[in-house]
């Protein structure tokens, strides 16, 4: 199967910055897209950013001017740099990657990550 690993999470002031990282490993056949999502406390899993194999973007509005997600597809890998960070952006970031594994390779699915927690104090 396809297993993501993500780092780069942690505790930054208001206007800061963050990198996260993710890297995924495994049967791959193929990967389609690979993005970010965020869930924080008592609400939904929504979309933050999310990149195709061919460079392009997606960003929720919210982060929009703020964020910027980049690809490398050789190492199937995905970054999402964090900038300006408002206590709104509070929740745990989870990695996604959407495509085929070698055991499927008919079929795409979604993968995800364990998530790795943001915390921006005020």
């Amino acid at each position: 199967q396809v297993q993501l690993v993500e780092s780069g999470g942690g505790l930054v002031q208001a206007g800061g910055s963050l990198r996260l990282s993710c890297a995924a490993s495994g049967s791959i056949f193929d990967i389609t897209v690979m993005g970010w999502y965020r869930q924080a406390p008592g609400k939904q899993r929504e979309l933050v950013a999310r990149i195709t194999s061919g460079g392009n973007t997606n960003y929720a509005d919210s982060v929009k001017g703020r964020f910027t997600i980049s690809r490398d597809n050789a190492k199937n890998t995905v970054l999402l740099q964090m900038n300006s960070l408002k206590p709104e952006d509070t929740a745990v970031y989870y990695c996604n990657a959407f495509g085929k594994s070698d055991y499927d390779r008919l079929n795409r699915r979604d993968y995800w990550g364990q998530g790795t927690q943001v915390t921006v104090s005020s």
